[in-house]
């Protein structure tokens, strides 16, 4: 069963894909929780600390697919990164709130995209040691700081692709898997 806090995330999720997050209030999230005004602010804080806890939800749904691509290909480190590229794009074609927030951009519901982007060090950090943690099984040959670079490089771009897809997953994650490939078999 699904925690208060888990609850309330979820329907600050909905609620912003139905309605935009400039109309996310916290009496509104309530009633929709069935909880009242002073439980969402005992679990989650702020309007802005709701709003972390939004992304973070679905930075865990996104890690997830990584860790199950890498899980599907342990002897194969390039199979693994073209897996997890491709089902991390596949994930945010289907996103509803990544979509939500990046099409606010267009209007003036734009509180939720640096959180994305610009101020998105903590999303960077969790994907960076995500993939650092998978990469361990495999011989890779740079290391040290060439490792990070190559680590951060990788991520940095799927990151890309999910905010502004040039071609389709499949194509983008076979391009990711090549350049992995020479950055990582160094």
């Amino acid at each position: 069963m699904a925690t208060t806090r888990e609850r309330v995330v979820a329907a600050a999720v909905a609620m912003t894909v139905e309605i935009g997050w400039s109309q996310v209030t916290m009496a509104k999230l309530a009633d929709r929780v069935g909880v009242s005004r002073q439980t969402v602010y005992n679990e989650i804080g702020t309007k802005p600390g709701l709003a972390e806890a939004m992304i973070l939800r679905e930075l865990a749904r996104f890690l997830d697919v990584v860790s199950a691509a890498f899980d599907e290909h342990p002897d194969d480190l390039v199979e693994a990164i073209r897996a997890s590229a491709r089902g991390v794009l596949e994930h945010a074609h289907d996103n509803l709130l990544l979509h939500a927030v990046v099409s606010a951009t267009h209007g003036a519901d734009t509180e939720l995209l640096p959180l994305l982007t610009t101020h998105g060090e903590s999303l960077l950090a969790a994907a960076k040691g995500v993939v650092a943690t998978r990469l361990a099984p495999y011989d890779v040959g740079p290391a040290g700081d060439r490792l990070d670079a190559a680590i951060d490089m990788v991520v940095r771009v799927v990151l890309s692709h999910v905010m502004q897809p040039s071609d389709t997953p499949e194509a983008t994650a076979d391009d990711i898997a090549w350049i992995a490939a020479r950055v990582l078999r160094d």
